[in-house]
């Protein structure tokens, strides 16, 4: 298994969100940032939004520089 995970810091967001969630596992990953983006961000936890945040996961650890964000979908 190797390390991956989702950056917070890549994606606009009203609050400015600086967390970055990692794990050695998908299905660990995935639970997390699906914990985070329901009590921080107020979204759902629905098969959409776990679809959505497996295509947002990157191989290795996150940057300790804060990472260039992505245009608003």
């Amino acid at each position: 298994m190797a390390r991956q995970y989702i950056d917070c810091r890549e994606f606009p967001s009203e609050m400015n969100c600086t967390v970055a969630v990692a794990a050695d596992s998908e299905r660990e990953l995935i639970d997390a940032a699906v914990e985070h983006a329901v009590s921080v961000h107020g979204h759902t936890d629905t098969p959409e939004l776990r679809m959505q945040l497996v295509k947002l996961i990157k191989k290795g650890t996150p940057p300790v520089e804060t990472p260039a964000r992505q245009a608003a979908a």
